[in-house]
């Protein structure tokens, strides 16, 4: 069995977002990052990333976005490949986010 992971429609990330459990990951840029980001939302850097595979709790819920949906399906990927059992990546990513958030 192929390791996998889920993806989530945009619209549905702000129901998660009040799982005080959840690991939220932005691997944008740094700079994209700082720019504006969604709360709580870590930036998922090379030293991060290794942490979390080598003393991650496996079950722990990750989401994780990028600008449009498919660099977080690479590191979704690599998460899922690592034994993470409940991992998803964000379709059409911040921006999609961001139009859906926008008032």
């Amino acid at each position: 069995m192929h390791p996998t992971f889920k993806t989530m429609p945009a619209s549905e990330l702000t129901d998660h977002l009040t799982d005080p459990n959840l690991l939220l990951l932005d691997c944008r840029k740094a700079k994209d990052y700082q720019a504006g980001h969604i709360d709580g939302a870590m930036n998922s850097h090379d030293r991060l990333v290794e942490s979390l595979i080598r003393k991650g709790d496996k079950s722990r819920k990750i989401i994780i976005y990028c600008y449009h949906g498919h660099s977080s399906e690479h590191l979704a990927e690599l998460f899922s490949g690592f034994g993470f059992s409940n991992v998803y990546s964000v379709e059409g990513g911040y921006e999609a986010w961001s139009r859906c958030t926008a008032v």
